[in-house]
Order: C-alpha cells, then structure tokens, then sequence
C-alpha cells in the first residue's frame, strides 16, 4: 500500500491587545466577533466535529480529521483555543493522543516556532527563544516532546537546520523548491559515512523526489542530522488554490495520479479546509475515511514513516540569496518579510510594499536598542538574562508556576519585591519584543492592516514597560525610522502616524496592568 500523509499548518496571528489581554472586535470579520471566532467555526471547530454519511449504517458519523492528518497548531492560537473553546482544543489533544496509540507511539502533531517570526531573519538569541518556546509549548499541552517543527512560512537556512538539529528535533517539512542537491550515502558499523562532494545531484522543484524522505547533515562537521520531507509541490498548490477540494473523490483521485513511490505527502494552510473552501472540512474526512483507504492508500504520519523507511539519500538545501533563507510563499526567498519583493496579498493597482524595510529596521532597532538594558541585569536580577528569558516560558504556560520560585532559581538569592517586579517587567518586555516579529506583520498590502498595526502594538508596549522601568526613551529614533514606511492609502500618511493614531491611544491612561508574568 502507499502511505498517505496530509498536513495542516493551522495558525492565526495573535490578535489580543498587549496591554489587556483581550480580543476587541474586528468588523472585517463579521458577523463574527473576531477573525478567530471566524476561523474557528468555519475551520477549527468543523474539522474537529465533521459530519459525513454513514455507508454502513445511511446515518451521520462525527469524524476528528486531527486524528487521520499530520498538523500544527500555533501555540498561540492554541491558547486562544483553550481559553475559548475548550472542547474543540480538547479534541485536537486527543487526536494527538489517540494518534500516537495507533502509530507506534508517533502522534499526529507537531510542534511550532513559538511567535510565527521568519526564522532566518531572527537573530541567534531569537532563533533558539523561538524553537525553545515551541518545544516547551508543545511539550506542556500534549504531554511529550516533539518529533518535529514547523517552519513559520517553512522559512529555513542552514542557520535554522542547524538549531533544529541543536535543539534535537528529528524531521522537518519543506517545499519541493527548498531542495538544491541529493546524493546517496552509505554507512558501516564503526566507520565515518562513505560519500564525497562529486556524488551531489543538483535538483530543484521539478526533479525532487518528494516520496522518500532526506537526510540533512550539520554543517559542524559532526554526524548529527535531521530529516526532510518535501511535500509534493503541485498536489498541494491545486488543493491550496485551484479548487481540488470540490470533491473528495476528485481528491484521491488526484493523490493517486501522483503516487509513484512509497509514499504521497501534502501540505497547506489548515485552514484550506473550511474557511479557504467551504465544506473543505468535510471533504477531507470523506477523503481520509472512505476514498483513499478504497483506492489503496494507508493513511499514516511521518514520524511513523520514518521508522519504516528511514532516509537513503542526504540533501543541501536552497540557501536562498545571499544566504539569506527560502520560504514556501515567497519565490524571492524571503523577501516578502523585509523588503518590496513583489509578492502581497490584495491591495489596488499601483501600490508597493516599500514600507517592509523600514519596518523591520524600527523593530530591530528597539529590540537591539534593549539588549544593553537586558544585559545590564546580569548578576543582579539574573544569573543568565539569557536563560531567564529561555526559561520564562514555563510562568506563560502555567499562570500558577511559583514567580518567587522561579525568580530565586534565577537570581540565585531571594530578591526583595521590587526586584522581583522588575525582573517579571524586564521578561514581560523580552516577551513584547519577541512577539513584535509575528509574520504577519509583513505578509499583506499595506502597514495599515490589522496584522501590521497588531505587530505595532507589541512595539507600543513595549516602550510602556521600558518606561516603567525607567529606561531611556527610544520612541522618537523609533518613529524617525517608522515615517520612513509610508502607506498605500494617502490618508493614513506613515507608519509613525498610523502608530501614533492607531496605537499608542491603547495605552492606559491611568494606572498601569500587570506583566503577564506578575
């Protein structure tokens, strides 16, 4: 039988506001209250309570399509979703469960980079906080490590591969066109693997074999690797964007034109099915319960997968410009989240995305700005600023977690209560700053969309905390830079008016709420 894999990248950016915690209405998203709430029942609920006839029986069957694909969940939006919608959340940690039970122990999810920030734009610290906050996530919720990250937007260099492999990850998902080269190796008990550099085959999108899965080697020169599953490319893009969905006979139809080997994987966007394609959701558990086991296919995961066919050929992957990284929705590699490469979504004729760069530069100014200051607690408030920050994750998991236990095992001494209020401020800060890289930010037509001025919401915060903390103030540099970003739509003028109008009126005007961490 060939093995059939389905992944769904689930994830919704962050929409609450950093100083409340609270979700405000979005009247783009009506009649729903939210994007999420929008989402969420067109999407998350639906795949998690599918409804599909009977064969056996002429009545309806419920069906959790969690428990047959492969997927991730952003961690914030698992957040979300546990505070919101405990049973659907409920049912997708159970799918996971009952996954694993079936597969040889291997469940059905895996983990996120915590924020959805471009991982190769990161900076190192980042980079590592970013994986280690997914892991722990991850870990916390489903009561395991992970076998495997996605990649937000399968971002990657071999800076990111490195970290994964680092970070002790087994396997990765990648475009077809994420591929550079291949070649076989072979190993023997006690001797080094017997391969050289003229064995490469440079491959590409087209000459990818996307059935096998690959080994990537770190580029430390140790033996250590992860593996890489590319999905097939044109598969995924028909039921993403042309309609495959239609029919879910249609749909196997189509996976089983393609199988030529052990194994047919696929990968989008979760929310393709329901909220992309109406009725996807139940397209899929028609697909996955009745048409592909009666065309051959067992359905399986790659962690499972990868027990039984563990990976032949070694890969190098596409580094993209200047190293810079690659991506699966940008074909500049990842350029769409720094600079006007040409790619967006929506918008009118004749706008840019000339504002992306000057955004990036005023978020990294504010977050290299604060990097002095961080440091600066070294030996006082922290042992390691660093690995405190690392280790915060754990008081944003468990609102319960002991901040007195946690802030000695940090400082190495009992600190007074103003010290600890500082140290939870400094971490609270830390957190804004990571949150401000969010995807999303850049992904769209113009900086006065809601994901853009959400990412701006983090920045606003963030100069909050550094003024309760008594830092000196870096809002004008930051918003010198901001005006540099001007809008497609000539009313809302710059990035700096757009934080100034849509931004900085959220801040409290008296009193101040507490870090989440407090």
């Amino acid at each position: 039988m060939t093995a059939l894999i389905i992944h769904g990248h689930f994830y919704q950016p962050p929409r609450e506001n950093p100083w409340t915690g609270i979700v405000e209405p979005e009247s783009s998203a009506a009649p729903f209250h939210d994007w999420n709430e929008r989402i969420y029942s067109e999407c998350y609920q639906a795949n998690a309570f599918a409804r599909i006839n009977d064969t056996e029986t002429g009545g309806e069957r419920v069906v959790n399509n969690y428990a047959k694909i492969s997927f991730n969940f952003g961690p914030t939006l698992l957040t979300w979703l546990e505070r919101n919608h405990s049973d659907t959340y409920a049912r997708i940690i159970a799918a996971d469960h009952d996954s694993a039970l079936k597969r040889r122990g291997h469940g059905n999810a895996m983990a996120q980079a915590y924020g959805h920030a471009i991982l190769p734009l990161c900076n190192e610290r980042d980079l590592r906080t970013q994986i280690r906050w997914g892991v722990a996530d991850f870990h916390q919720r489903f009561g395991r490590r992970p076998e495997a990250m996605w990649l937000p937007e399968t971002a990657c260099n071999d800076a990111v591969m490195g970290a994964l492999i680092d970070e002790g990850l087994r396997f990765v998902i990648l475009a077809p066109h994420q591929a550079a080269g291949v070649r076989s190796y072979r190993t023997a008990r006690g001797s080094e693997r017997v391969a050289n550099d003229i064995d490469w085959r440079t491959v590409d999108a087209n000459s990818i074999d996307t059935s096998i899965p690959y080994r990537y080697s770190h580029r430390d020169g140790s033996d250590r690797s992860i593996a890489v599953f590319f999905y097939e490319g044109p598969t995924s893009r028909a039921i993403a964007f042309e309609n495959l969905l239609k029919s879910s006979r249609g749909f196997v139809d189509r996976l089983a034109q393609v199988a030529h080997g052990n194994l047919v994987n696929v990968a989008t966007d979760g929310e393709t099915y329901g909220h992309h394609f109406k009725f996807g959701d139940i397209c899929l558990a028609h697909a996955l319960e009745i048409e592909a086991p009666a065309q051959g296919f067992e359905v399986t995961n790659y962690g499972e997968y990868l027990d039984e066919y563990p990976a032949i050929f070694e890969v190098e992957i596409n580094n993209g410009p200047g190293g810079e990284g690659t991506s699966w929705s940008c074909p500049h590699g990842v350029g769409r989240w720094i600079r006007d490469c040409g790619c967006h979504t929506g918008g009118e004729p004749g706008w840019n995305q000339q504002w992306r760069r000057p955004l990036r530069q005023a978020l990294d100014f504010l977050r290299d700005g604060n990097t002095a200051y961080f440091e600066a607690t070294r030996g006082t408030l922290f042992i390691d600023p660093w690995q405190a920050r690392g280790d915060s994750i754990a008081l944003v998991l468990d609102q319960y977690h002991s901040r007195e236990q946690f802030l000695f095992a940090q400082a190495g001494r009992r600190i007074s209560a103003d010290e600890q209020w500082r140290a939870l401020t400094h971490l609270e800060l830390q957190r804004m700053l990571l949150l401000m890289y969010t995807s999303c930010g850049w992904f769209f037509n113009d900086i006065s969309g809601i994901e853009t001025i959400q990412i701006l919401k983090y920045a606003g915060r963030a100069f909050d905390l550094m003024e309760q903390l008594g830092l000196p103030s870096a809002r004008t540099p930051f918003l010198e830079i901001l005006a540099e970003a001007r809008s497609n739509r000539p009313e809302l003028g710059t990035g700096a008016d757009i934080f100034e109008r849509f931004v900085e009126p959220l801040k409290p005007s008296s009193g101040q709420p507490e870090p989440v961490f407090a």
